[in-house]
């Protein structure tokens, strides 16, 4: 209505305004009284003191608009106080200043000089945030206010932090102090004038500079304590285990030269002392046969320091320690970068300095210049004589029973198998996919039997249950001597697990009967290969946890990507292979699993170097014919189109109602439904609804026309794809056309057999097989030709498709082609594999991946626009 009124008539009423009036979009919602909407004005109100007209003397306090003060301001109907307070008038809302009490309704107030120009007045003034006029301001001298925070260590029970804030004046009077409630008894609230006979120029007045009162009250709450009113009344906190850190934070974030003062008893002000700081040496004691203690030697700058001191800093790593009297010190090593980076070098930062010697490999010191620089010379020498000594020492002969030539790579890969034997060792064979980690680890196999310390004990080999035949054929073909069974799937009682130990020297399960057989954990084995070993990276799962549990004289662990998700996947291989090398699950996360430390991962690899071999075919399989990849556009047309055009619109309506992260989380498995759809439709639209199944495919049509040519040169070629339903739609076009072909997926027995047939059949044949089931074991050289039929997330999976035929024993050219469909979301997926490809290779397999992607990842994917 037009009816005005100040707020301070009805509370309610005031609130319901001040919610209604902060709504979005509430113009038309509040009208006048002739039903006209009042809208919103662009113009903002500000205060105006000036000196009245009439008098002279007094001063006249107005609103005005902020752009033109010569507009007069119509009377407002209502005013909301609030920040900022909502003035109503006939036609428009204003935003404007605080209220500060005063009753405006009538337009402009007359204030008495005699009654501004008094303490009062300033704190009005202030109140309103309005500048003092000049003739005021020559009354008033301001006293800056420091606020002072006091405080101690008492003992109440227990120890405590006693904490008071108060703010004194130039002269150190308190003038204030903080409580529950907040600051009380301030001069200028009072009206006190200031101390002493009146100063000269007609100074009389006094003005608290408070701006250093409002952050120490921040400070204060930040330190988290409590308030203690009953009898003497501060503000306290028990002292705990981590109080000297957080303590020491909270000082070191308190700003300087801005009106804030600190008064610390003796005990707390050693905390804002400097750290004691000290240089580095190293010692080093011969502990084992290869094995070295390296001994942290200290010269430290606070010669009041006892040695038993120094040690208890040692081991606090740069935390905090108390020493009685001394109050709390801390240690900091006097280590430049490149000292850092020449620890890295060895596998030691500063955090693993303490008293306790480091237990460190010959070959983790040999040729570092971090040995070099901080060992005396003798030692240094020592070491690099001593890593020689144990790369030529263990140099086995291959045994004559492999019935393979190995390649020179791969007999240093033997002697690596030897060299961990020989040292009672764990370790990862990490080779690339292809380059014959099978035939070096059956080499190995050979050497074990063949010396004078075998115990006659079977060996066991894990692997994938699609690799499992592929290991039985590897052995019978290079190492026939070697009597070779696979544990049936469907026998796994302790009677025959029995009764094939006593016939076989090494035994295949596949990992699914590793978790299945309960006597496993009973049998003792010579040795026992883990296979893709990446299959165990998973600390928590029961196959890591059954596989922990066998019982060996020698572990090994093969593995092309032995850390596919995260540096987690490592340590779970390491801590099967050599437990305890890396420490705790925990220990590792801290030291290792950290992107803020750009060296953790140098020192990681210091740590792991003796007890790993990585080599790439870029490094060792030179000899490998050139490889091509190629990718193939495909229009869709037709009602492949129309399903798609569809299908993206309703996923681009789902996306929209997502704005934040949290709500991604709880949509996600929709999201990649929906984009799941999208892809089988790119594929054929028969995968996303029956009746479909006769549509054309614009992808089919180009992978027909693909391999038209390739089979009437008797070509072979891999058809691979993710849909096993598609796999079956070109069997289905393959057999009408009367091409050979052969077909793999998860429900395919005889593997074995199969790629026999294929790598053995004469003229052309089209391999059609699942990429999660044929992503690894196979060794299908016989084919030059790959044709990925749908793009995978992670570029990662389809290398490995690409290497069942890019491998050891290939001699033909190797092509490879991507079908695309234009202008779809794999044309987006292709975009991000190469975006983000360091992300996919390095550290994210698959799955992974797909919960990486960003809300703007998502968006790119659906939405109609460019990369980013």
């Amino acid at each position: 209505g037009a009816a005005p009124f100040h707020p301070h008539d009805s509370v309610h009423a005031r609130h319901i305004l001040n919610a209604v009036l902060r709504l979005p979009g509430y113009e038309g919602r509040i009208v006048n009284g002739n039903g006209d909407p009042i809208q919103r004005s662009p113009v903002r109100l500000e205060w105006e003191l000036s000196l009245c007209e009439s008098s002279g003397r007094d001063y006249r306090l107005a609103l005005q608009c902020s752009q033109n003060k010569k507009v007069p301001l119509p009377v407002p109907l209502v005013i909301v106080d609030g920040s900022p307070s909502l003035y109503i008038t006939e036609s428009f809302i204003y935003e404007g200043p605080v209220l500060g009490g005063l009753d405006l309704t009538r337009g402009s107030l007359t204030l008495p000089a005699k009654a501004l120009e008094t303490q009062y007045g300033i704190a009005l003034l202030e109140r309103l945030s309005i500048p003092l006029p000049p003739r005021i301001a020559a009354m008033v001298r301001t006293i800056p206010l420091t606020a002072v925070f006091r405080c101690a260590l008492e003992t109440h029970g227990s120890e405590q932090l006693i904490v008071t804030l108060e703010a004194r004046d130039e002269r150190g009077c308190v003038n204030a102090v903080f409580d529950h409630k907040g600051w009380k008894n301030l001069t200028a609230e009072s009206g006190c004038r200031a101390p002493g006979k009146k100063c000269a120029n007609d100074i009389r007045l006094v003005r608290f500079d408070k701006r250093a009162l409002r952050p120490a009250a921040k400070l204060l709450e930040a330190l988290r304590v409590t308030w203690q009113g009953f009898g003497s009344e501060y503000w306290c906190k028990p002292v705990g285990k981590q109080f000297a850190e957080q303590f020491a934070a909270w000082v070191a974030s308190i700003p300087a030269d801005e009106g804030i003062a600190l008064e610390l008893d003796d005990t707390l002000d050693s905390l804002r002392g400097n750290p004691v700081t000290a240089t580095v040496t190293l010692d080093l004691k011969e502990a084992e046969i290869d094995w070295f203690d390296l001994q942290i030697g200290l010269d430290v700058s606070d010669t009041t320091l006892t040695p038993a001191e120094v040690r208890l800093l040692l081991d606090a790593k740069g935390g905090y320690v108390r020493l009685g009297e001394k109050g709390w010190r801390r240690l900091q090593f006097q280590l430049s970068e490149e000292d850092e980076r020449q620890l890295a070098d060895i596998g030691l930062s500063a955090r693993d300095l303490s008293s306790k010697p480091q237990r460190l490999h010959a070959l983790q010191l040999a040729g570092k210049k971090a040995a070099t620089r901080l060992l005396p010379e003798a030692y240094s020498q020592m070491i690099d004589r001593r890593a020689e000594e144990i790369r030529t020492r263990v140099m086995p002969p291959v045994p004559s029973s492999l019935q393979a030539i190995l390649r020179p790579y791969q007999v240093q890969g033997f002697h690596f198998l030897a060299y961990l034997t020989e040292n009672r060792f764990g370790g990862i064979l990490a080779d690339d996919m292809g380059l014959g980690k099978t035939v070096q680890t059956l080499a190995w196999l050979l050497w074990l039997r063949e010396r004078p310390d075998f115990d006659g004990l079977p060996s066991l080999v894990v692997c994938p249950k699609s690799v499992t035949e592929n290991w039985v054929a590897e052995a019978h073909r290079f190492a026939p001597g070697l009597e070779v069974a696979m544990v049936p799937r469907g026998d796994c009682t302790p009677k025959k697990l029995a009764s094939l130990r006593k016939k076989a020297a090494l035994l295949v399960i596949n990992y699914s009967q590793l978790r299945l057989i309960d006597s496993l954990p009973e049998l003792e084995w010579h040795a026992v290969v883990l296979d893709e070993a990446q299959y165990i990276k998973n600390p928590q799962s029961q196959t890591t946890q059954s596989a922990s549990l066998l019982r060996a004289k020698y572990r090994v662990a093969l593995s092309g990507t032995p850390i596919e998700n995260r540096l987690l996947d490592l340590w779970s291989i390491t801590h099967f292979t050599m437990p305890g090398l890396l420490g705790t699950r925990t220990a590792f996360s801290r030291e290792y699993d950290q992107r803020s430390d750009a060296l953790a991962r140098q020192r990681l690899a210091a740590r792991v170097r003796p007890f790993v071999m990585r080599r790439t075919k870029k490094e060792v399989a030179s000899d490998l014919p050139e490889r091509t990849e190629e990718d193939r556009l495909c229009v869709m047309e037709g009602e492949q189109a129309r399903l798609y055009g569809a299908e993206l619109k309703r996923a681009r309506a789902a996306l929209l109602k997502i704005e934040t992260a949290a709500q991604l989380d709880k949509e996600r498995f929709h999201i990649l439904t929906s984009l799941l759809r999208l892809r089988q439709i790119c594929c054929h639209p028969a995968l996303v609804q029956q009746k479909s199944a006769t549509a054309e495919s614009a992808k089919l049509a180009a992978l027909l026309d693909l391999l038209e040519p390739l089979m009437e040169e008797g070509q072979k070629v891999l058809v691979f794809s993710q849909f096993v339903e598609m796999l079956q739609l070109v069997r289905r076009e393959v057999e009408r056309r009367g091409w050979p072909h052969y077909m793999l997926t998860g429900e395919t027995e005889n593997r074995g057999k199969l790629v026999n047939e294929f790598q053995q059949a004469d003229g052309g044949a089209v391999f059609l097989i699942s990429l999660r089931a044929g992503g690894f074991g196979l060794n299908l050289t016989a084919a030059s030709y790959v044709v990925l039929y749908d793009p995978w997330w992670n570029p990662a999976v389809e290398n490995q498709a690409i290497d069942r035929t890019h491998r050891i024993g290939q001699t033909n050219k190797v092509m490879a082609y991507r079908l695309i469909a234009k202008e779809s979301i794999e044309e987006k997926i292709r975009l991000l594999q190469q975006q983000k490809n360091a992300l996919a290779s390095d550290i994210l397999g698959e799955d992974k991946f797909t919960q990486a992607l960003t809300l703007d990842d998502f968006r790119f994917l659906l939405e109609d626009q460019p990369a980013p």
